[in-house]
C-alpha cells in the first residue's frame, strides 16, 4: 500500500489519565491519588475501527433514549441491526437515528419522542441500515 495513504488514515489521539478509584455517585469516599493508566477513548469506545463512524444528531426525536440535539453518536456498521437496537438508517432520501422494531416480520422505525409516529418501512421505500449506535456522547450542562 501507498505509505502516504496509510498516513492519512493514521491519526494521533490524546490519551487521558485513568485513575484507579471508582467515583461514588452517592456520598464521597476516600480516593486513591495515583494514576492507574492512560485511557485511550478510541480503544474503549470503538470495537471495530474500520466499520465505525461518528455522526452528530440534529433534532429531538430520540430524547426518550437520552439522545439530544448536538450529541455525537458512535456507530458500528459491523453490528447486526436487531429488534430494539438504535440504528442510523437511510429512508425516503434522508438519514435518521431511530429505534428499529421488527414486529410480525414487518420493519418499523420508532422515535423516542411521543410527538412522532412510528414509520412503517415498505418494499417500495429506499431503505438501508447504515449501522448500530453503540455510544452517545453529550454534554451534561
Amino acid at each position: 500500500m501507498n505509505n502516504k495513504k496509510n498516513q492519512t488514515h493514521k491519526q494521533s489521539f490524546l490519551k487521558l489519565p485513568l485513575f484507579s478509584t471508582l467515583i461514588q455517585a452517592g456520598f464521597p469516599s476516600a480516593a486513591d491519588d495515583y494514576l492507574e493508566n492512560n485511557l485511550d477513548l478510541n480503544n474503549y469506545l470503538i470495537k471495530n475501527p474500520p466499520a465505525s463512524f461518528f455522526v452528530r444528531v440534529k433534532g429531538d426525536s430520540m430524547i426518550g433514549a437520552q439522545i439530544t440535539d448536538g450529541d455525537i453518536l458512535i456507530v458500528d456498521r459491523s453490528i447486526e441491526a436487531k429488534d430494539k437496537k438504535i440504528i442510523i438508517a437511510s429512508f425516503l432520501g434522508e438519514f435518521s437515528v431511530k429505534r428499529l422494531r421488527i414486529i410480525k416480520n414487518e420493519i418499523f422505525l420508532y422515535s423516542e419522542n411521543p410527538k412522532y409516529s412510528p414509520i412503517k418501512i415498505t418494499n417500495k421505500m429506499d431503505f438501508e441500515v447504515f449501522g448500530v449506535v453503540t455510544y452517545v456522547i453529550h454534554k451534561t450542562t
